[in-house]
């Protein structure tokens, strides 16, 4: 299996499993980390266990190429198409107004209040604890930031990306994205990310960084039933 077709189990077993929960079988993140979770495959064994992961106060995202079969005692509370898009080579920092400032602990209550205004994809009070993230501040206040999510040898992902609605079409997060995949090169890595398939806009900029679609993927909110 191309560890790309499944990044958030590549993830949990290898440079990210200090943050999972789990076993061999299936593995998710811890709740404050992030909401991601994946069995091993898509057989019994391995999404009996994935359910055993998932709690009934707290649904679990999935997100893989194969299409998602979804485990008896468990429902799809949502489910769409995202893509998933490569870099073909180093990208290039850029400069711009604003310095690009790191993010980290000390910040994590802005983070979360940015994410939780812009909707960026799942982000919890310790999502920042999966990679590097920056930002930028204009008047001490962050408005724009992006960061690494999944990471598994030889590959780490640009996420995160997301700017406060009074400050965008300024090149934020084109300026951010660019930051955060020439440090992901800097290291050795090739840098990777999701979209959703309906954010066209999204994707348009990201091949303007060098970016191409390598495949669709399949995302679902996955919970306990009702009661």
């Amino acid at each position: 299996m191309d560890p790309l077709d499944r990044p958030v189990w590549a993830s949990l077993s290898s440079l990210h499993a200090e943050l999972a929960l789990g076993g061999a079988l299936a593995k998710r993140y811890r709740p404050e980390i992030n909401r991601f979770a994946s069995a091993r495959d898509d057989g019994d064994d391995a999404l009996a266990a994935l359910v055993a992961l998932v709690s009934s106060a707290e649904p679990v995202f999935v997100l893989q190429v194969p299409a998602i079969r979804i485990p008896p005692g468990l429902v799809a509370g949502k489910s769409a198409l995202g893509v998933q898009m490569v870099a073909t080579g180093p990208v290039a920092a850029e400069a711009g107004a604003g310095e690009v400032v790191p993010l980290g602990g000390a910040d994590a209550a802005e983070m979360l209040a940015l994410a939780t205004l812009t909707a960026p994809g799942p982000f919890q009070r310790e999502t920042h604890r999966m990679g590097r993230f920056v930002g930028i501040r204009i008047g001490g206040r962050l408005v724009a930031m992006a960061g690494e999510r999944f990471r598994f040898p030889g590959y780490t992902e640009l996420s995160g990306v997301c700017t406060h609605p009074d400050f965008r079409a300024r090149g934020l997060a084109r300026r951010l994205s660019r930051h955060v995949a020439a440090g992901i090169a800097a290291r050795g890595d090739t840098a990777f990310l999701h979209a959703w398939k309906t954010n066209v806009a999204a994707i348009r900029l990201y091949e303007t960084l060098g970016f191409r679609l390598r495949c669709e993927v399949n995302v679902a909110v996955l919970g306990a039933p009702p009661g």
